[in-house]
């Protein structure tokens, strides 16, 4: 593919894009599980909900190879997981479902997580709406919550991992959440805000700078997405059971 069709098929449908990737992502993980467990779902790369080549310190070609080679890849080893799972049978063995079940956890949230990251991409990172006020609510300033999620994707710093900003249905406080790997999302908690602190998602534009690259991160936050999705999960928590 060429770099003409390849920045073409990115751009391609960029504002439905949006509206499917900038909210809170939930209708992602029911098209993911939408299909019976004999089956095999075959799911596609969204496209993503910006121009790759407008973010502000973060490059395109960073952005395509995330894209390309990370999210993507997600997408298309959770079809082969679930390739592999559909054909079980009640005689195979059931270490091999175990592990298929563990890598179809780890590629369905990758393709989650990657989804929500580039949906909270692409604003001016300028904070408004509700969320701001919230967050000095709970966390005493919206200065002290960036501190604390600064410091929190910090911490994972060359290696790998996820820095979470959700909404704790249970008792519908704010929480910050950093996890080294996909597999470790906090249950019962929707994302507000996610930010990938895997190296692929710097290493192109900052070498092993990671805190150029946060710095960047929060120019390029799209306040209006994040209070779409504590919206959202406003509207879940009424009904959520305690």
């Amino acid at each position: 593919m060429n770099p003409m069709n390849r920045r073409q098929m990115l751009h391609a449908a960029a504002f439905t894009g949006a509206a499917l990737v900038s909210g809170l992502s939930i209708n992602s993980a029911v098209a993911a599980e939408g299909t019976t467990e004999g089956e095999a779902s075959l799911l596609e790369p969204k496209p993503l909900p910006f121009d790759p080549g407008k973010l502000n310190g973060i490059s395109e070609k960073l952005i395509v190879s995330h894209y390309e080679k990370n999210y993507s890849g997600a997408v298309r080893n959770l079809n082969k997981v679930r390739t592999e799972i559909s054909q079980l049978t009640k005689d195979s063995p059931p270490f091999l479902a175990i592990a298929l079940k563990e890598r179809e956890l780890l590629f369905h949230n990758s393709m989650v997580l990657h989804e929500l990251y580039f949906g909270n991409l692409g604003g001016d990172g300028k904070p408004s709406g509700q969320v701001p006020q919230r967050l000095s609510d709970a966390f005493g300033s919206a200065a002290r919550w960036e501190e604390l999620f600064r410091l929190t994707g910090m911490g994972l710093a060359g290696g790998s991992g996820w820095v979470t900003l959700g909404y704790d249905l249970r008792d519908h406080s704010l929480t910050i959440s950093g996890a080294s790997n996909h597999a470790q999302t906090p249950a019962q908690t929707l994302p507000l805000l996610v930010m990938d602190m895997y190296e692929h998602a710097y290493q192109m534009d900052y070498g092993a700078d990671a805190a150029k690259y946060i710095d960047a991160f929060f120019q390029n936050v799209p306040w209006d997405h994040v209070n779409h999705r504590f919206d959202q999960a406003e509207r879940i928590a009424k009904d959520f059971p305690a």
